[in-house]
């Protein structure tokens, strides 16, 4: 299986001579089992995206069921299961979003965002932020301000890059009132040099996913809101990762009592047992397209198996109470961490909001990070097979341990993954320069 896939096909972000991989025959619940019957926890709900778990027998009947009655429609036809699933998103998607384009994922919803913002504004400048990803197709890519943007440039006409409310090794103030100030201040220098009749929106991760796992600072969302409607700019949430109960909430955007201009989302919204994204928009910019052309389209754009993947996957989230258990198992997640930090000094720094986390380590005394920004070590390496040894499998992400578990894990399972990133964590203070 492994030499096979090895042989004869690509792996994402990688020299495919080089991976790997894990075999994966089966998976239910928070975990994974080769085909020998080894099992690993996920805590990183593969892509930070299994919100519901493997395996959930409700959404897999739901797959079943409409693959029985209907498989595919072209996306000028309306269905059933498109109509339940539009009602579904209307009615608990916060505010003024009640109309939805369907993608095959993230990438494709912000790239149909990007569309609709320059359409509607008929403006051609997109804001976006350096700790950002936004998709790995040619629009989101040049979107994306981390380093896999690098070896896909020159991209796409148009993006203007700003620092984040943290920056990677810099500091607006130390207090959230002072840091929101400041990179608003520094925000709107930008536009009046950039021109605001020229910039079309702003995307941000609302809590940004890969690059950090970060919360926004106390009033930002609230602060850049305003301050973009000042100038007529659309903002964008790019959702894809800490939307459908991630944070603790159903959508990120409500811990900062803002609602966007427009919203992507994929990943939670099927929990990946399909492949979905969705864009909406607020009605005002909604009822511009029902009078000008949406220039957007897709084969598979509102697929029924997808669509009714999602329908099931949102009801299970929210029936089975797992956003409140988010909620819940953060605060456990954050003892956890709290209890690491102090045990181990080559831990730098931890954050999490709900189960939207990580571990970032330290090279030493200093509180130098490990890895330096796109670099390695080959303690990484260890780390990762350490974990891999032991049964977990999670992401690590320069000098970071991803912790983004299943939202239906218990107690007793967060505890026995975080022994195992205890053990490992050992290694690292092996390497730490005191």
């Amino acid at each position: 299986m492994i030499e096979l896939c090895m042989k004869h096909s690509l792996f994402s972000w990688s020299a495919s001579g080089k991976v790997d991989p894990l075999p994966i025959a089966r998976a239910e619940g928070i975990y994974l089992y080769s085909p020998e019957g080894k099992r690993w926890i996920d805590f990183n709900s593969q892509l930070m995206s299994v919100n519901i778990g493997h395996g959930h027998p409700r959404v897999i009947e739901a797959i079943k069921k409409q693959a029985d009655t209907l498989i595919y429609a072209y996306p000028g036809m309306v269905t059933e299961v498109r109509a339940r699933l539009s009602k579904k998103l209307a009615d608990i998607v916060p505010g003024h979003l009640n109309t939805f384009f369907y993608t095959l994922g993230g990438a494709e919803a912000n790239e149909n965002a990007i569309k609709a913002a320059r359409l509607f504004t008929g403006r051609h400048k997109i804001i976006a932020r350096y700790r950002s990803y936004h998709g790995a197709t040619h629009g989101v890519m040049s979107l994306t301000g981390d380093p896999r943007r690098w070896p896909n440039e020159p991209g796409m006409a148009g993006i203007v890059r700003v620092m984040d409310p943290r920056p990677y090794d810099y500091s607006f103030g130390t207090t959230d009132s002072e840091i929101v100030a400041n990179n608003l201040r520094y925000l709107e220098e930008i536009i009046q040099y950039e021109g605001p009749h020229t910039i079309a929106a702003m995307f941000i991760e609302t809590v940004t996913g890969t690059n950090g796992i970060l919360p926004p600072p106390e009033g930002y969302l609230k602060g850049l809101k305003a301050l973009l409607e000042k100038y007529g700019i659309l903002l964008v949430c790019d959702e894809v990762m800490c939307g459908f109960g991630r944070t603790g909430k159903l959508f990120a955007f409500e811990h900062g009592g803002i609602v966007p201009d427009i919203l992507t989302m994929a990943k939670g919204l099927t929990s990946s047992y399909m492949p979905l994204g969705v864009m909406a928009l607020s009605d005002k910019i909604a009822d511009h397209f029902r009078d000008n052309v949406f220039w957007g389209g897709l084969t598979y754009n509102a697929h029924p198996m997808c669509l009714a993947a999602a329908l099931a996957a949102v009801d299970v989230l929210i029936d089975e109470g797992m956003v409140e258990n988010s909620a819940k198992m953060g605060v456990l997640m954050n003892q956890h961490m709290q209890r690491l930090a102090a045990k181990h000094p080559s831990v730098r720094e931890h954050r999490n909001i709900g189960l939207f986390g990580l571990i970032e380590l330290r090279k030493n005394s200093k509180n130098e990070r490990l890895v330096p920004y796109a670099g390695s070590h080959p303690v990484m390496a260890k780390l990762g097979k350490y974990f891999k040894d032991n049964g977990l499998f999670t992401v690590l992400q320069w000098s970071t341990v991803m912790c983004n578990p299943p939202l239906s894990i218990n107690e007793q399972q967060m505890e026995e993954a975080f022994t195992i990133i205890d053990g490992g964590l050992s290694l690292i203070d092996e390497v730490y320069e005191g």
